[in-house]
């Protein structure tokens, strides 16, 4: 009987994981360590190897490797879920609720309910066999996911390759093989200040910056609906914030606005660039673009054609792949060459909310998949 991943859920959701960049100064509820620390020890008691890979200091990839029965490795599949979290309103999030069929909590689907099912997997694997011959089999808990994707960039800065990696994220137990990329973009216009009594006197950057913004939910938007992928639907663009301007009676001489833009397999940051900054040319502004994450989020698209992945379709009696909008670490570990896709209990829906929640029935679905999967492998 393999070891209930709803009952690892509740111990992982009760350690407090909240990624720093959210709640900075608060020890108690930041950071991956206590989490790190149950899985090593879980892990360790059922006999499988571990690693420790310092990503920051106190925040380190864990990974759990099952080596393969006949001691040579031929294939590698690694589970690849992360282990931090966003933030929370009130602490009470950290106590595991369990009404109507689901698992409430802070992480439940995102993604320590990809953790509990994959761990819940692997120790079924140890300890009643029979574990694959020549496979071999690791789980990477990853750091950072939430803020830079620091953990799956340093793996593959460190040279970890594998056959397929299977990432943990809230995609309903589909198999997902795309998702789109993200950049983050600011741009700036320039103004002239001057006496609000003689505004003529001056150039005013908000007006300037509404030219922007108008083009870029307007035309360009309109322009980004033409572009299509039969996974992801549209490519997109959203103005998320804009400050500018210090009083009413001041002209404003700059004005800034951020900007989330969506991207589609085969596009680009220099491409996206190009676009932004021939239409800020054609609104007639002085104005300059800036890349605000200084990090590659390229979008993924992974052959769903290959052996691996079509085994785990049928695993998960799943006809054809899906796509989801969202970015993760999938598309960083397919870029340093390990083919990769998305698979885990929850809806993207519940991720970050207050009530965040993953249902028992998927949980208990998707170890049963793993399970099936991992055993077939040779």
């Amino acid at each position: 009987m393999p070891v209930a991943a709803h009952k690892l859920l509740r111990e992982l959701i009760a350690l407090p994981s909240v990624n720093p960049a959210f709640l900075p100064g608060r020890d108690d509820l930041t950071g991956e360590r206590r989490v790190a620390d149950f899985l090593a020890f879980t892990a360790d008691r059922a006999g499988l190897e571990l690693e420790w890979q310092e990503v920051f200091p106190g925040r380190s990839n864990l990974l759990i490797r099952l080596t393969p029965a006949r001691g040579k490795v031929r294939r590698r599949i690694l589970l690849a879920p992360h282990m931090d979290t966003v933030g929370v309103d009130g602490e009470a999030r950290f106590k595991p609720i369990v009404k109507a069929g689901r698992l409430h909590g802070r992480g439940a689907c995102d993604t320590k309910g990809s953790i509990a099912t994959y761990l819940a997997a692997l120790l079924e694997l140890a300890a009643t066999g029979p574990r694959p011959r020549e496979t071999e089999i690791i789980l990477t808990a990853l750091v950072d996911e939430e803020n830079n994707q620091s953990g799956s960039r340093a793996l593959v800065k460190r040279g970890l390759k594998a056959d397929l990696a299977i990432v943990g994220e809230p995609t309903l137990c589909k198999v997902v093989t795309a998702h789109k990329g993200d950049l983050w973009l600011r741009v700036t216009t320039h103004g002239k200040s001057a006496h609000g009594s003689k505004p003529h006197l001056g150039r005013n950057a908000i007006l300037a910056m509404a030219r922007v913004v108008e083009e870029l939910e307007t035309n360009y938007a309109a322009t980004l609906r033409q572009r299509t992928h039969p996974l992801l639907g549209h490519a997109t663009v959203n103005v998320g914030a804009i400050a500018g301007g210090r009083q009413p009676n001041i002209v404003p001489d700059r004005c800034e606005i951020s900007i989330d833009r969506r991207t589609l397999p085969g596009e680009t940051a220099e491409q996206v660039a190009r676009e932004l900054c021939a239409l800020i040319k054609h609104c007639k502004v002085d104005a300059e673009l800036m890349d605000t994450k200084n990090t590659l989020c390229p979008a993924l698209e992974t052959d769903p054609d290959l052996p691996l992945v079509q085994q785990l379709l049928r695993c998960a009696d799943q006809r054809k792949p899906q796509g989801v909008d969202y970015f993760s670490d999938a598309a960083v570990l397919a870029s340093g060459g390990i083919p990769s896709v998305l698979l885990g209990p929850g809806d993207i829906a519940q991720a970050h909310t207050a009530d965040e929640w993953v249902e028992l029935t998927q949980l208990e679905r998707l170890t049963r998949v793993l399970i099936k999967f991992l055993r077939d492998q040779p």
